[in-house]
């Protein structure tokens, strides 16, 4: 009984965690008309009409493209500017550098919502409401990321930094060809969490973008609710939106997994 407590309790916590999601599916694919549980789980009955109605009758290809572009651009700038930064803090020496870094690492404590309308006061007096880059730019500076970035690099030896100089390299050379090729694991994982951080982010898109051309998938989807759209057609929007977090995740879980095993290991 005590080998048996443990999956059990893991079994009760992914049946927590999934059943939501299964029924989010079943009442997608359920006969239009506003048909839930327990209607949604004759699964005989399933039909794809839901979904062709959300995608012909709202702008939600152009709601993911938005999104889309939102989460990769992001994602690339993010790891590249955390990465850098990390390795700035990590191994170089310059004044200030251990005040600056936990004062940069104290922003974790204050809420996004706290800054909320001083970014917004910023990027409207540049006029970049309802735009791509006053969308993007205001989520580069990710202090989360760049502790994430300093912790792993800091445990890289010195040596292979000292013997790239020696060889003549330069700063720019040695963050190609030493930092970048050590910390793919990292920068993976990291890169995943960028992605569904800012695939599922609701408020600051929601606040930036005013136009129905500049909303992302969750806004917009958001918005289908108050309209005469059935819950089946929300649901089927809900679960477009699943999918490119589980494509995502699926092209990179085995360096998730390498992160995982290196994590505990001494450079």
């Amino acid at each position: 009984m005590a080998r048996l407590r443990l999956p059990v309790l893991l079994v009760l916590v992914a049946l927590v965690t999934v059943t939501p999601f299964a029924v989010m599916v079943l009442v997608a694919f359920a006969p239009p008309g506003g048909r839930t549980l327990p209607g949604a789980l004759d699964v005989t009955r399933a039909t794809w009409q839901n979904f062709t109605d959300v995608l012909g009758g709202a702008d939600v290809l152009r709601w993911a493209l938005n999104s889309l572009l939102y989460s990769l651009v992001s994602v690339v700038l993010i790891l590249l500017f955390a990465s850098m930064a990390g390795y700035a803090f990590a191994k170089k020496r310059f004044p200030g550098r251990e005040a600056l870094f936990w004062a940069f690492l104290a922003t974790l404590m204050v809420p996004f919502q706290a800054t909320l309308i001083p970014y917004y006061l910023l990027v409207a007096g540049m006029g970049g409401v309802d735009t791509y880059w006053g969308l993007i730019v205001p989520t580069l500076a990710n202090s989360q990321a760049v502790f994430l970035m300093r912790q792993f690099i800091v445990r890289l030896p010195d040596e292979l930094f000292e013997a790239a100089r020696m060889d003549g390299a330069s700063e720019w050379r040695v963050y190609t060809t030493v930092v970048l090729p050590l910390i793919r694991p990292v920068l993976a994982t990291l890169g995943v969490f960028v992605f569904l951080w800012h695939w599922n982010d609701f408020l600051w898109p929601l606040v930036i973008g005013q136009s129905e051309a500049m909303r992302t998938l969750t806004v917009g989807l958001a918005t289908l609710e108050g309209e005469n759209v059935t819950i089946n057609q929300v649901m089927a929007g809900a679960t477009i939106t699943v999918i490119p977090c589980l494509l995502v995740f699926g092209l990179l879980q085995r360096y998730l997994t390498d992160s995982i095993a290196t994590s505990g290991m001494k450079a």
